[in-house]
């Protein structure tokens, strides 16, 4: 897959699509045609367990069987969302720190995947 301005697969999406193929049989590599540094959220994934290097604007990914729950920091929006799926579908536990990345435009999301059926809770650090 590769980014590209619109109509082609856009940038914004990148970050959630990666988590996808991470966990899929098979290789993928997705390059980064639009921004430069978009791939911040990659040592966070890895953290999960994901088979993920990177070349230049290319990453190439072998995909892996489960992803295992981790603690993670959220760079930006794009990787935040896709932290937090990464995080729902990996087994044990997933710490999210940085969230406020995320309050910026996801209004109480952690309220909103539970009503899906997430297994998820905001922590208040004191």
């Amino acid at each position: 897959m590769e980014t590209e301005v619109y109509p082609g697969f856009p940038t914004d999406v990148q970050a959630q699509w990666m988590v996808l193929m991470c966990l899929l049989n098979g290789n993928a590599r997705i390059e980064e045609n639009i921004f430069e540094n978009r791939f911040m959220h990659v040592s966070e994934l890895q953290r999960f367990g994901a088979d993920i290097t990177i070349d230049g604007k290319v990453v190439n990914i072998k995909g892996v069987e489960k992803f295992s729950g981790a603690p993670v920091m959220v760079s930006d929006l794009r990787a935040g969302a896709a932290l937090i799926l990464a995080g729902l579908v990996a087994e044990g536990k997933t710490v999210v720190s940085r969230i406020y990345h995320l309050d910026r435009e996801y209004d109480m999301i952690e309220k909103k995947f539970k009503k899906i059926g997430a297994d998820i809770r905001r922590i208040h650090n004191r």
